[in-house]
């Protein structure tokens, strides 16, 4: 380890920032372009000592639990939020611009759609039992250890007010000193526990959780490895207008605000397609919005999710014809003929994007194609893939859904 002064020169990917020196790039976490920092090195990481210039984009973080003065140590949930609302949106806008200019791609880029602090209805902590009772917080960037929270800034007030009965329900369920997962989603009739790593769930254990749950107010579901172990109330969250219940540990997007601009940038690009394919539909994010002007067919390939957006659509009314297939579209995408039939497609894939999706729609003679991602590195590479064939990006849209990070979705509208 050595010892050295540096000069931020940029934002990493990650957030971190870069100094560039002889060695090549070292990454200080928790600083800004232009400041001056001493860093503790260690090869290519440097932990900030003390700083003799600070930038003017520089702003006191909201949360206790954020940098290296963190509480209880420094939650690795969020990396930005000592930077300002202009670096910051900047940073995430220029996060969408230069993963497509990396595959020649100079579209027209939109101001970033941004996310405000409280609007996170699923958060994901971690837990472990303690001598001292149950310990739920977030991890330490690149570290097992839990900091404890007690509030957080991004979260939804509906899931801070009840950290307490979460902790409850995660004490009840907790078999070992092993850290496990909870995913909290808040849902209209009250939070859905859904716990993932708890080991040797037995009758004691669902006892008393059941105990637990009956003794609270306000919570929906409870279930581990997506077994459900008591449910109260059946959660239900509303897609424009359409109440759908959401399989137990299923994915959802982070937060409504977002995931309406995205639902609200889809149907603006379909505008009057008659037949419409949504593919990876999940439980009908956008399915069962487009269904209130178009008939869609939704393919996903996970079953439960396919059977919440299913009977999600059979028990609405004024939704135009919804069908579903189940299929694995990184194994069998689409062909081209399958898809001659539809005016407009939209996708919406994990992380790892739709490459050979987007080489079957190449081919076809779908007119207008939407692609919603949460990864601008395979978003960028479909694209050019879609590109290359004849497609013209209209327009891309960064939207934040996960404040002060380094993560940011986009809304790609195509058409030819």
């Amino acid at each position: 380890m050595t010892t050295e002064t540096l000069t931020i020169a940029r934002l990493g990917s990650g957030g971190d920032g870069i100094a560039e020196t002889a060695d090549g790039p070292v990454y200080v976490p928790f600083t800004l372009p232009g400041e001056t920092v001493a860093v503790a090195r260690v090869k290519n990481h440097g932990t900030v000592m003390s700083m003799t210039v600070a930038s003017p984009e520089r702003v006191a973080p909201p949360c206790v639990h954020f940098g290296p003065e963190g509480k209880n140590g420094t939650c690795g949930g969020c990396t930005l939020q000592h930077a300002g609302d202009a670096l910051y949106h900047h940073f995430k806008r220029n996060l969408v611009a230069q993963a497509l200019k990396t595959k020649g791609l100079t579209p027209e880029v939109a101001p970033l759609v941004i996310a405000r602090p409280g609007e996170r209805r699923r958060v994901v902590f971690t837990a472990r039992r303690t001598e001292k009772g149950v310990l739920l917080g977030f991890n330490q960037a690149g570290s097992h250890h839990i900091v404890s929270i007690d509030h957080c800034p991004i979260s939804s007030e509906g899931i801070i007010s009840q950290l307490a009965a979460i902790r409850r329900v995660a004490g009840a369920i907790a078999t070992s000193a092993e850290p496990f997962r909870v995913t909290v989603l808040e849902t209209l009739p009250g939070l859905d526990l859904a716990f993932e790593g708890v080991k040797k769930v037995g009758d004691k254990e669902r006892r008393a959780v059941t105990e637990c749950v009956l003794s609270l107010r306000g919570i929906a579901r409870v279930s581990s490895d997506g077994e459900i172990l008591i449910e109260p109330q059946k959660p239900v969250i509303d897609f424009g207008g359409v109440r759908v219940s959401p399989p137990a540990g299923g994915f959802t997007q982070a937060t409504k605000p977002a995931e309406d601009a995205m639902a609200e940038l889809v149907l603006t690009a379909l505008g009057k397609a008659k037949r419409v394919a949504d593919l990876f539909a999940g439980s009908g994010t956008f399915a069962l919005r487009i269904a209130r002007q178009a008939k869609v067919h939704a393919v996903e390939g996970d079953e439960k999710a396919l059977k919440a957006l299913d009977h999600a659509a059979r028990n609405t009314q004024g939704l135009k014809p919804v069908t579903v297939e189940r299929r694995d579209l990184f194994r069998r995408p689409l062909m081209a003929s399958e898809l001659k039939v539809y005016d407009a497609v939209v996708f919406d894939p994990p992380r790892a994007g739709a490459e050979d999706q987007c080489k079957e729609l190449a081919r076809s003679g779908v007119k207008t194609i939407v692609a919603v991602s949460c990864n601008p590195i395979s978003l960028a590479r479909d694209l050019s893939i879609l590109t290359a064939a004849g497609y013209r990006i209209r327009l891309v849209t960064p939207v934040d859904q996960f404040l002060w990070s380094a993560h940011v979705e986009a809304v790609a509208v195509l058409d030819r």
